[in-house]
Parts: C-alpha cells; sequence; structure tokens
C-alpha cells in the first residue's frame, strides 16, 4: 500500500466500531498488521476474543474503564486515554502497522479526554503509507474536514428502543 487514507465513521447509528472491526478482518486477511486502540472501552467484549486468535497480525488494546462515561470523566478516565494516545501514536510511527483504528476516539474529544488538537496533530504525522480509522459518534468539524473518508451511520429504527439489552455476539 503506496498511500494511507483517513477514515471517519461517525453518527448516532450503530455499525461505527463494526465497520472498522470489519476492515481490521479484511486488512489482516490481506496480510497487513493492524493496531486498534479502543477509548472509553474497557469491558469485556467478544471482538477482544475474536482478535486474541489473530494476535500474530492484529494489536487490540483497550484505554477505557469497565463503565461508560455519563457525566464528567474521571481522572481514571483521562489517564486511560491519555496512555492510549501515546500507545496509538507510537504504533503509527513504528512502521510495523499499516492500519491504526481509533476507536471511540471522537467520544474521547468529546469529553475532553485528549484535545481535536492532539488528534489532528496524530493524522498530520501519520507516515504515508499507514491507513487511519477514527470512529465514534460527536465527530469536531475539524475532524471531517482532514478526512479523505467521512461515513455518518445514521440510525433509522433500532430494537434496542423496544428494551433489547446488547447481545452477546452482536453487540458485545
Amino acid at each position: 500500500m503506496n498511500r494511507g487514507y483517513v477514515h471517519v465513521y461517525t453518527g448516532e447509528g450503530k455499525g461505527k466500531t463494526t465497520a472498522a472491526l470489519g476492515l481490521a478482518m479484511r486488512a489482516a486477511g490481506a496480510g497487513f498488521k493492524v493496531f486498534i486502540g479502543q477509548f472509553v472501552k474497557g469491558m469485556d467484549c467478544s471482538e477482544l476474543h475474536s482478535f486474541a486468535k489473530l494476535s500474530d497480525q492484529i494489536t487490540l488494546k483497550q484505554y477505557g474503564r469497565p463503565s461508560f462515561i455519563y457525566n464528567d470523566p474521571d481522572r481514571e478516565d483521562i489517564d486511560a486515554a491519555r496512555n492510549g494516545i501515546d500507545e496509538v501514536r507510537e504504533a503509527i510511527g513504528s512502521g510495523e502497522y499499516q492500519l491504526v483504528i481509533m476507536d471511540e476516539a471522537n467520544i474521547a474529544t468529546h469529553y475532553e479526554l485528549f484535545s481535536v488538537e492532539e488528534l489532528l496533530e496524530l493524522i498530520d504525522s501519520k507516515p504515508e503509507h499507514v491507513e487511519l480509522v477514527i470512529t465514534g459518534r460527536w465527530v469536531d468539524k475539524r475532524i471531517t474536514e482532514r478526512a479523505d473518508l467521512v461515513t455518518e451511520m445514521r440510525e433509522i429504527k433500532h430494537y434496542f428502543k423496544k428494551g433489547v439489552l446488547a447481545r452477546v455476539g452482536i453487540e458485545s
């Protein structure tokens, strides 16, 4: 791959992380090395188990606590995200990975776990060959302007509104 692009998957609909993880599977199938950093996530979920079986090609790390941020983040949330952006920056610059995914990085900037400016600097400093994917709702306009591909997931209908909780293997 000579040129890597910047993707943004955003919006209020379901499927942002799923799209990014599907791309990770495709890239691994093509022999690429993949780094996935999941921000504001620290809970056990099925993708952790799947990607553990592919650990020679896909590295997945979580930078969050096992609960969602509902109000203001606390120090532990901020420290986890700070650690995450540092590790992602290192992965991007290492030359080892052709695809880097920053899952829920837009939410991390929304909650000011790290700044939009830091994310923009990371985009600008990525090597030419690295494909970078940034997911999460509440994307900052400056990120969409800098991206090469922006996809918005829009909810039309969701069974969650009928009381169906996240199901193992489908949503978690």
